[in-house]
């Protein structure tokens, strides 16, 4: 098979939004009047980023969710998305199962594939997904201010934990299990994002680990933050079945990645909003601290004594 045969078999579909689609040097679009249109790219390695051992169809949509979810943190409606993909070799079976995934996610979420690239070599995903915000309404990194609540969305940890599995450590088999599809078919929040317009002043996707992917919006908006432990006892989904060993817990919850949840602050005044924006849109939303004028992390336990904290989120260059 080609590469011509094989785009057209397995990711050419019919234009639906797209003034123009797959086919051409380019796709053409045509933007909302009245909107801003915002871009992300990510990029999944074999090896790096997935076991060799995962399922096409949940490699597709992991590799589709990731993006949706930078634009869940920015408040922004998925429109659009182009695929570049290096393969080893044709594989039907392997590409049939990722671009069902792939597809599914995408109408799931009306994000519609209109161009890429492919080639020959270690397999390698990478996605730029398009989407609109209506101007001036994109939430940023840099809005948070001192009394701000701090809220993280859905669950934390439980992807860690699978790697944790695959590194070594003994889970009973439903723990692992539940913990494994956390990492592997992850939930972008867009519907929280959305609705989380005018009430959020700043958000981030936690893909990195909470505490990284926080620091990012503290960097930006020169702030503190002050995270309440206890806060975070219930944001393990896999602890409501098994008892997790508390430096497991703090571990998987705080410096664990792939989690695909929202980290967001919001003036104390909008307690209320907060809480009917996620019953509107399906989503736990958990209170874990506020926003504090001084520029550092603290992280404090159910008395309110400050724990020593020498945890740190992924780095692709730094972290082993």
């Amino acid at each position: 098979m080609g590469e011509f045969e094989l785009i057209e078999r397995y990711f050419k579909r019919r234009p639906r939004q797209a003034a123009v689609g797959i086919g051409d040097d380019c796709a053409v679009w045509t933007p909302l009047s009245g909107h801003q249109m915002v871009f992300s790219a990510d990029m999944l390695v074999e090896g790096r980023h997935f076991l060799s051992t995962v399922n096409p169809r949940a490699l597709g949509h992991k590799a589709l969710a990731v993006n949706l979810s930078d634009l869940a943190a920015c408040g922004a409606t998925p429109r659009a998305f182009l695929l570049s993909l290096a393969l080893p070799q044709v594989d039907e079976a392997w590409l049939s199962g990722f671009s069902e995934g792939l597809l599914a996610l995408a109408d799931a979420h009306g994000c519609e594939l209109i161009g890429g690239d492919t080639t020959q070599g270690p397999l390698n995903l990478a996605i730029t997904v398009i989407g609109e915000v209506p101007f001036g309404q994109s939430i940023l990194r840099s809005g948070a201010q001192p009394g701000d609540d701090l809220y993280v969305s859905g669950h934390l940890g439980d992807a860690r934990l699978a790697l944790e599995a695959f590194r070594g450590l003994s889970l009973p088999q439903a723990v692992f299990d539940l913990a494994r599809s956390r990492m592997e078919t992850p939930s972008p929040r867009i519907a929280l994002g959305q609705a989380l317009r005018g009430v959020a002043s700043a958000m981030a996707d936690i893909s990195d680990g909470l505490l990284g992917d926080l620091g990012h919006i503290l960097k930006a908006s020169g702030v503190g933050a002050e995270i309440e432990l206890t806060g975070l006892r219930d944001v393990m989904l896999t602890a409501k079945l098994w008892a997790c060993p508390p430096d497991v817990h703090r571990t998987c919850v705080l410096s664990g990645g792939d989690d695909y949840e929202l980290v967001f602050t919001a003036p104390a005044h909008l307690r209320d909003r907060v809480q009917a924006v996620a019953h509107a849109s399906d989503t736990l939303v958990t209170h874990i601290g506020r926003i504090t004028q001084a520029d550092t992390l603290v992280l404090r336990d159910a008395s309110g004594q400050v724990v020593p904290c020498d945890l740190s989120s992924y780095d692709h260059f730094a972290s082993p």
